[in-house]
């Protein structure tokens, strides 16, 4: 039978049948023995064959993805952990303060998607706690974001208008929701839907960060079209198998004047003469912010939060 990994505990997988019921499976060693770079070589969001019987079922065979997210693992040098796969759209969730996600991590994030053409959401919540110059750079920062075409809003998790806003945005939809332990995950996630009911905790005073209350990738199902999948809170991304010539190619205010440089595919957009990029920046066509957050993915030198 075929079916969609819908949760994965690392040993154990649900499978969501053709026939609409779930089961629990495990996956044969071959998954385990295949010279698989990934730390889970079946991931959530997966479409799989598997056969089962009275007492439990085995994954037999992957079908080929059609994209994935992914990012190092913290746990396996040389390998990647991969947070979903066949999705429709991404979403990252952030905050400006308790906790602050930092621009590093959102482009990382938005990098990764890129990669694989996928579309991307991103979500600045907690509005209502923000000072009157906090949501003036939250203003800055949405107008930036959309200019690349990501779909961008600022909400308060709490309210209704907010929650509707955010399914408009999902339906029809399968989704990967992304973001720090803290920003409200969580809450939005168990407002979208009554079937949800993820464990919320509070913002630790000391750290003004959040304690992780999801442990395990799951994907829900809202209605018959609409699947969300929920991520552990994310303390850095890394980015997995990019070179020093594709990373622009994932910037989409790069990727559209990097041919006009006077090295073409050769430039990294550093120090070379005849950089279109760098004479965009010079101009302002290009954010700081944005062309920094490139130069730390290039050089691997920031610490990916």
């Amino acid at each position: 039978m075929k079916g969609r990994v819908i949760r994965s505990t690392g040993l154990w997988y649900n499978v969501l049948g053709e026939d609409q019921k779930i089961y629990t499976c495990r996956a044969r060693g071959k998954f385990r023995l295949d010279d698989i770079k990934e730390s889970n070589p079946i991931a959530v969001g997966d479409r799989v064959v598997f056969d089962h019987d009275q007492k439990e079922g085995h994954i037999t065979e992957l079908i080929p993805r059609e994209n994935l997210i992914e990012r190092k693992s913290v746990k396996k040098t040389g390998h990647s952990h991969v947070l979903a796969a066949n999705v429709d759209q991404v979403m990252l969730i952030a905050t400006l303060k308790q906790p602050r996600t930092s621009l590093g991590f959102i482009d990382r994030f938005l990098v990764s998607a890129e990669s694989f053409r996928i579309p991307q959401i991103l979500i600045f919540n907690k509005k209502d706690i923000l000072s009157k110059e906090e949501l003036q750079h939250q203003e800055e920062l949405m107008y930036l974001y959309s200019s690349l075409n990501v779909k961008v809003l600022a909400i308060s998790a709490t309210e209704d208008a907010s929650i509707e806003e955010v399914k408009t945005l999902l339906n029809g939809k399968t989704t990967l929701i992304a973001g720090h332990s803290g920003v409200g995950k969580s809450t939005l996630l168990n407002r979208i839907s009554d079937t949800i009911q993820q464990t919320v905790s509070e913002i630790s005073g000391f750290s003004e960060k959040g304690t992780h209350t999801t442990t395990f990738a799951e994907m829900f199902q809202i209605n018959q079209s609409t699947f969300l999948i929920d991520t552990p809170g994310v303390k850095e991304w890394g980015l997995m198998d990019m070179n020093e010539q594709e990373i622009s190619d994932y910037f989409p205010e790069m990727r559209e004047r990097r041919l006009n440089c006077k090295f073409g595919s050769r430039c990294i957009h550093l120090t070379e003469p005849g950089c279109a990029v760098l004479k965009a920046l010079e101009s302002g066509e290009i954010a700081l912010c944005r062309y920094q957050s490139y130069v730390s993915m290039v050089s691997g030198q920031d610490n990916r939060k």
